[in-house]
Formats: structure tokens, sequence, C-alpha cells
């Protein structure tokens, strides 16, 4: 799957979330062509914080992976740009690529990537290339709808700078 396909893997999973009721966040693994771990994000279903879509999408793949030998590198799509946390659960299951669609300038961890100095003593825990603006318009157009249904409150508020980066 080229990372193009991949992002509109996540977007479908996040228009899933949506149509949920949940913020429109999304993401799949893929290891080679098949997707190993999907998700949406998933706080108000869950009433808890940490269930990001990225989160919950790496923690199927493992599940489904365990320790097991791969073929192929693991790749992980988010139509939005992953947290600092989500980053760092990608480099401790070997996340080798993040691709993802929308930046996000107030939370988003591919400046922190970027930045990483991996150590050649821990091989297993280095930083992914991160790719980001994939299908930027499409993941933009889904906070739009979704801040359009929901009352006012931080989270919309948020997803607003997002939807629209004036």
């Amino acid at each position: 799957m080229t990372p193009d396909e991949l992002v509109a893997a996540a977007l479908s999973v996040a228009e899933e979330g949506l149509a949920a009721g949940e913020q429109p966040i999304g993401a799949v693994v893929a290891l080679g062509d098949e997707i190993v771990g999907r998700a949406y994000t998933q706080e108000k279903a869950l009433g808890r914080r940490l269930v990001h879509a990225d989160l919950l999408a790496m923690l199927e793949a493992d599940a489904a992976l365990g320790w097991r030998s791969r073929p192929h590198p693991l790749r992980l799509a988010v139509n939005l740009e992953p947290c600092l946390m989500c980053m760092g659960t990608a480099m401790a299951l070997g996340v080798r690529e993040v691709y993802f669609g929308l930046a996000s300038p107030s939370d988003g961890g591919a400046a922190a990537i970027a930045a990483w100095h991996s150590d050649p003593a821990t091989p297993w825990f280095a930083a992914p290339l991160v790719t980001g603006g994939i299908r930027r318009d499409e993941s933009r157009e889904l906070f739009r709808r979704w801040c359009a249904t929901v009352p006012d409150s931080p989270a919309r508020r948020w997803a607003q700078t997002l939807a629209d980066p004036t």
C-alpha cells in the first residue's frame, strides 16, 4: 500500500469515528500491504483520555503480531499528526514509517521525533521516518464537520484551529 492509500484507510476509520460521535481521528497500522491494526479515537465512548486512535491501532497490531518475526517494517497512518505519546509508542512498537494528513501544531510530536538521536545500542527504539500533509484537506474537512455538530468546549475550540487554521 502506498502512503496515500494508508492515509485514505485512516480517513475511512476516522469517518467511522465521526459517525459514532467521536472526534474524527482514525489510524491504521500496516505490515506490508496488510492492515494489522485500525482504530478511531474513543474518548467519548470510553470516558477516558488515553484512547487515541493511533495508540489503539498500535495496541491492536501489537496483540496481533506479538514478538513474532516481521517480514516487513511496520507503518502507521493517521489522519492527524500523532502526539508525542503516540510517537513514543510507535518507536517502542518498531514502526519505521509514520504518515499523517493534518499537522497538529499545538500537540503534534513530529518535531520531537525529527530531533530524536537514536542510540546504536538500542536499534529497536529508533525514530521513524515521518511524512505529513497526505490528504490534508480531507482531514481538515472531517474536523469542520465534527465542529459543526458539537457544542462549544475546549476540544471543539482546539479542533476549530485544525479546521480553520487562520
